[in-house]
């Protein structure tokens, strides 16, 4: 069949992806509900409504017409973002016609199910019972990752939804590159020996959330366009003028409420400052997982854990919370960087979290390669946490339960936690470079010159080049791990007189 070239093509094509778009956005809006305010009954019902919308997805990615539009459509009449639609557009089209649609399907409704399956027994400290669950959501995205890969690794299938274009392979020689020198940070560290000073007393949730609040207004969260609440496990939800995070409160740790909503408002932020032209297009989407996580990772430490900002966060606590054990901000800034083997991924000093992350990354490749079974997940996960920190794990919420990435199926997310920090690594000391000011600008806690040079190399880029790219055209170069890693020599080395 002929088609006849038009770009009338291209605004019907944009016009079905727009709505898809919104219907994806509906979807991120029913799971934060069943996160944040859906009672514990609707979980089966919330299943099911999930599998309907993604029926209705899936049905408008493979729609027979969307060949038809490709082929009718002169790219050369195009903008930049308008070739970036098309190309992605085509990619989702690929994809989506690899998985039958009774798979995606059930994809949607077990991993909504599975969620609230979970909690449960990550609260009960009991991981047999959410193995049978996982045993189907394990099995679900495999046969996922088999229609993609097409006899390829079927590991990077699934990667490839969360960083595109990347490879499991390169990615574990660039992540294990910061293996040695973090394990040797760690061990001068443990050598020294040195009593840092920590929070006293017990917090309610009012005066965490208070600061909460004022720490999301300090690094400029739109309140117009977000709101905070609280969730078991803390995350970003939506985009555009819908942004929305969530925290969490423990009354002995007032830093898991603190950093998670900082860590959370990074993610908002790139959502809250894309272009708003581009809104439910393709090419106004994040660029990737890593782009976004370099985005909260470098708001909760390069600046959040910085000796200047809690300058100004010391007296914020004190206005909020009164005594807190803490002298000065000095003080602040030794407790908010305390190193220690702790077993729980979100509260881990910026030493550990990254081999948090290899010990996911390689085990979840394990499971999707059929290399380890779920009857033996908890043992291998215990086993490799004592060989990397030196602790025995006590339980399974501490352990193989803590975080709800693989109940709803995130095979590959993990890896894009490290990607993240380096890419902050990159981003940070390129920032410092060029606004030698910084420092006495968050000491007042004013983030506003760093959000804005964010807001124009990473954020306002969103989708138009590819992940590396953007970071590539941010700092001059192509990232590497090295100024991360000399990053935190040089912290550490200050903090702990190495």
């Amino acid at each position: 069949m002929d088609f006849i070239v038009t770009n009338s093509a291209y605004n019907t094509l944009l016009d079905h992806l727009k709505t898809t778009s919104a219907l994806e956005q509906v979807g991120g809006l029913i799971m934060w509900d069943q996160e944040v305010m859906m009672p514990r009954k609707g979980n089966a019902q919330r299943a099911e409504q999930n599998a309907a919308l993604e029926a209705v997805i899936h049905a408008r990615n493979t729609d027979i017409r969307l060949p038809e539009w490709f082929d009718s459509i002169d790219e050369n009449t195009l903008d930049a973002a308008g070739r970036v639609n098309v190309a992605e557009a085509k990619k989702s089209y690929a994809r989506a016609t690899k998985i039958p649609a009774d798979l995606a399907t059930e994809i949607a409704r077990v991993t909504s199910a599975s969620q609230q399956i979970w909690a449960d027994a990550r609260a009960a400290n009991d991981f047999a019972s959410f193995a049978p669950t996982f045993e189907k959501v394990l099995d679900l995205r495999r046969q996922e990752a088999a229609c993609l890969a097409e006899g390829g690794d079927l590991y990077d299938a699934l990667l490839n939804d969360y960083e595109p274009g990347a490879k499991s392979g390169p990615l574990a020689e660039l992540l294990g590159r910061l293996r040695p020198g973090l394990t040797e940070l760690r061990s001068a560290i443990a050598d020294k020996g040195i009593d840092v000073p920590t929070v006293q007393g017990e917090f309610g949730a009012d005066a965490q959330m208070a600061v909460a609040n004022r720490l999301a207004t300090a690094f400029k969260y739109d309140w117009d366009a977000g709101r905070i609440d609280l969730a078991v496990h803390p995350f970003s939800s939506g985009n555009n003028n819908d942004s929305r995070i969530t925290t969490r409160v423990d009354p002995k740790n007032v830093f898991n409420c603190f950093y998670s909503t900082i860590h959370e408002v990074g993610h908002s932020k790139y959502e809250q400052g894309m272009p708003a032209e581009l809104a439910m297009q393709p090419a106004g989407k994040y660029a990737s997982m890593g782009v976004h996580e370099s985005q909260s990772r470098m708001l909760e430490n390069q600046i959040g854990r910085s000796r200047a900002f809690c300058e100004w966060m010391f007296g914020v606590m004190r206005d909020e919370m009164g005594d807190f054990g803490l002298k000065d901000p000095e003080a602040l800034y030794r407790a908010a960087n305390r190193v220690e083997s702790g077993f729980i991924r979100t509260e881990a000093d910026e030493l550990h979290y990254n081999l948090h992350v290899l010990l996911r990354f390689e085990l979840e490749r394990a499971l999707i390669r059929d290399e380890l079974q779920v009857s033996d997940l908890e043992a291998a996960w215990n086993d490799a946490f004592k060989r990397d920190f030196g602790v025995e794990v006590p339980d399974a919420a501490q352990g193989v339960l803590q975080d709800v990435h693989w109940a709803v199926g995130l095979f590959g997310y993990f890896p894009t936690y490290s990607l993240g920090n380096i890419y902050a690594g990159e981003l940070f000391a390129q920032m410092q470079d060029v606004m030698p000011t910084l420092d006495a600008d968050f000491a007042k806690g004013d983030t506003s010159n760093a959000l804005a040079w964010l807001g124009e190399n990473v954020h306002q880029k969103a989708h138009l080049s590819a992940p590396e790219q953007i970071i590539a055209d941010a700092v001059g170069h192509a990232p590497t791990e090295k100024p991360l890693l000399s990053y935190l020599e040089r912290k550490f080395t200050d903090l702990y007189d190495l």
